[in-house]
């Protein structure tokens, strides 16, 4: 439920008894014919090899879409070489033709995330903590030494991949803005796709963001 530059969603939490105007999952005509995965890199004798959550087989990584995946790998490797990733690409024969890098991180539980799917969007920042999940429902809003916050949002697409989502609930202004550009998470290292920035009542605090499994861009 797109239109081109002043697209405006309103996804409302089941307590506020509105209609969910959220799609699923949308892919963008660049992603034609790749497929989104998440699963295990693993460096061998330079190479990456990349085994989806949940399979056997492996794929040799071929970096098609220029993500520095090869770099990014090796700088978070740990002693035993493994890393998660989420990337989006076309398997062909052993091979993965990589065309986006969504995170990688260091994690050995990211396959088991049993809320991936619903979410359309993680960002989280550090100094202090904070973290913004947000799914068809709603955005809740979680921070260091305060009440977990759920509240409904309306979307605001800005161009150029940018997007504000925005909610005035419970007399507060509450903005979270988000550019696709590189984000190194400050305290893990992770690399996600994503930078982000939280605004509530004026104050401003910035962190990294991914797409969750329920949005396709």
């Amino acid at each position: 439920m797109r239109v081109a530059r002043s697209l405006i969603v309103v996804a409302l939490l089941p307590l506020f008894a509105a209609c969910q105007l959220l799609d699923g999952p949308r892919e963008s005509a660049a992603h034609v014919g790749q497929t989104r995965m998440q699963g295990q890199l693993t460096a061998a004798d330079g190479e990456l090899v990349f085994q989806p959550c949940g399979e056997q087989r492996q794929y040799v990584v071929n970096d098609i879409g220029g993500t520095s995946v090869l770099q990014e790998a090796a700088t978070l490797a740990d002693q035993q070489g493994k890393l998660f990733a989420d990337v989006r690409g076309k398997i062909a024969g052993d091979r993965l033709d990589l065309g986006q890098l969504y995170r990688v991180e260091r994690s050995g539980t990211a396959c088991d995330d049993p809320n991936f799917k619903l979410l359309i969007l993680r960002a989280a920042g550090h100094t202090p903590e904070w973290n913004v999940k947000v799914s068809g429902k709603g955005m809740v809003i979680d921070r260091e030494g305060q009440p977990a916050l759920a509240v409904p949002y309306v979307e605001e697409q800005l161009g150029d991949g940018r997007f504000n989502l925005s909610s005035e609930a419970n007399n507060q202004r509450i903005e979270l803005w988000v550019a696709p550009q590189r984000c190194v998470d400050s305290s893990t290292g992770s690399v996600q796709h994503m930078s982000a920035e939280l605004r509530i009542d004026g104050k401003v605090q910035r962190g990294c963001g991914y797409f969750g499994g329920s949005r396709n861009d």
